[in-house]
């Protein structure tokens, strides 16, 4: 299979469309990305919507808060890969599912080559603690599964900066507003040493993030 080159920001090309979800499943939204350097020789997988070469794509950073209230970046979880998605904590669509798979890759790693995995909320009005722990059982979440959350302008930041398209409308009704959100279903698969390796469009298999992960090495890089 041919490897998925990289992407170049100035023609504003889209790279691939994503199913969305929130409140409803709805159209697709068409997801753009930074442009990067030479495809890989060896892509980490052939699998991925997109993959980068080593070393060539930093993956933005981030200062958000977890579901707890404690810190959260990309640079402290430097030396193990990082599964970074993007997930409505109060979907009932797509997200569980993708949340699903996302667990079975836990599940399936294990010791230095297990990812972390953070899941950016494209919901800030379904950032509350009774939401997430529901999604911890209904989901099947791994206890290390952690959410990043802040204000909607720093959220908007993070998804500005991974491209993730997120539409917010309002709707009122016997007097309470209640927001739909839909958004880009995507996971980047981000190396050890901060940099992007691997795009996944949801749907996507657990055995396909696995493989990608395996093939980061040891170091996770």
């Amino acid at each position: 299979m041919a490897e998925r080159k990289p992407l170049g920001r100035a023609k504003g090309l889209a790279a691939v469309a994503a199913i969305t979800l929130g409140a409803a499943a709805g159209a697709g939204f068409a997801l753009t990305h930074r442009g990067g350097g030479k495809p890989a020789a060896s892509p980490v997988t052939e699998s991925a919507n997109v993959t980068w070469p080593a070393g060539k794509r930093a993956a933005p950073d981030f200062a958000l808060r977890d579901q707890t209230g404690a810190p959260i970046s990309l640079r402290a979880n430097r030396g193990r890969p990082v599964i970074l998605t993007f997930i409505d904590p109060v979907c009932s669509t797509l997200c569980p599912l993708e949340a699903r798979t996302l667990g079975q890759v836990e599940q399936e790693l294990s010791g230095t080559s297990r990812p972390a995995v953070v899941a950016v909320s494209v919901n800030p009005w379904g950032d509350a603690s009774r939401y997430f722990r529901a999604d911890a059982r209904k989901w099947r979440l791994p206890a290390d599964w952690r959410w990043a959350v802040g204000s909607r302008a720093q959220l908007a930041r993070v998804w500005q900066a991974y491209s993730i398209a997120v539409r917010i409308r309002r709707f009122r009704a016997v007097g309470i507003t209640t927001h739909r959100v839909d958004h880009t279903e995507a996971a980047y698969l981000i190396d050890g040493r901060g940099f992007e390796r691997a795009l996944f469009v949801y749907p996507f298999s657990s055995g396909d993030v696995v493989s990608a992960v395996q093939r980061l090495g040891v170091n996770g890089s």
